[in-house]
């Protein structure tokens, strides 16, 4: 049952392509963030390597496991030692041939709250996750948990409102986003500041007209391993928002980071009490929203 005020926090981390590492390392930073108080603990996407999606390559797929495997399993038996909870983005394998961006919410017991299946799947350049992923097929969903009603979206879902809208009409009080973004080296001059302006005020909107705290965990530093690629320069920039899209902590574009902030839910009452957007909405005129054009 949600407390009237917890602390979440998301770490900013560097992961490398060693999966043994970075499940060591994710664990120790938990700790840390669990130190300072942190109840409700967001790590990045794909969190057990790097982001190898720049490529389209079967090898990669090596990097995926079962549900309720290695990364379960760890994070399950640390979430009951601290008694915290902890959203874990994952590649997982739920069959030969078909795989997901998920992420497993762990609740303070050590058991699953709830498991998100990432809904909407890029494919740009350096970013082909089609070539990996299945989309989502279990919706968009709040979860109870022992500190709170948590919604967990993943990255590329951050861009759409509809996401945010469907999670927090459920109750979520925060909304998640594990993520993994950033420049083209070769573009960060021109349109940098844009594409990470974009990023943060998105999110911020959801925030906005939800009436919701926004946590996004991002990785940094440059990522490049594939020859003759200019690689991919992880933002970071990480934050946490308030239900009237304030930032609440900010983090740096290139420096691991634990960022913790207090989700204060009479706050949250308040705000929706004087911006009623959630009581004005005209669910009778919106049955075109279902459409790909209005043609």
């Amino acid at each position: 049952m949600s407390k009237n005020k917890y602390k979440i926090a998301v770490l900013q981390l560097n992961l490398n392509d060693k999966p043994e590492n970075n499940l060591k390392k994710c664990m120790q930073w938990v700790k840390d963030a669990a130190k300072q108080g942190a109840e409700v603990i967001l790590l990045p996407e794909l969190y057990s390597s790097h982001y190898f999606c720049q490529s389209e390559d079967v090898d990669n797929f090596a990097f995926a496991e079962p549900l309720y495997s290695t990364s379960f399993i760890a994070f399950s038996e640390l979430a009951k030692e601290l008694g915290v909870v902890i959203i874990v983005p994952f590649f997982e394998k739920r069959m030969a041939g078909v795989y997901h961006n998920s992420a497993y919410i762990i609740d303070t017991d050590g058991t699953e709250a709830g498991l998100y299946r990432k809904m909407h799947i890029p494919d740009d350049p350096h970013f082909y996750e089609k070539f990996y992923f299945t989309p989502g097929d279990i919706g968009f969903k709040s979860f109870p948990t022992k500190k709170g009603n948590i919604g967990t979206l993943i990255c590329w879902d951050q861009w759409y409102p509809e996401a945010a809208r469907l999670t927090a009409l459920q109750g979520a009080e925060v909304l998640f986003y594990p993520t993994a973004i950033g420049w083209h080296p070769q573009e960060k001059a021109q349109y940098g500041e844009n594409q990470q302006g974009a990023w943060m005020n998105v999110m911020r909107g959801h925030a906005v007209a939800n009436g919701i705290y926004v946590a996004a965990a991002n990785r940094i530093g440059l990522e490049k391993y594939l020859p003759d690629t200019n690689g991919i320069e992880f933002w970071g920039s990480s934050f946490i928002a308030g239900p009237q899209g304030e930032i609440l902590a900010q983090a740096s574009v290139d420096k691991e980071e634990i960022l913790i902030a207090e989700v204060d839910l009479s706050l949250q009452e308040n705000v929706r009490q004087s911006w009623p957007f959630l009581r004005d909405r005209r669910i009778d005129k919106y049955d075109e929203i279902t459409k790909r054009a209005i043609d």
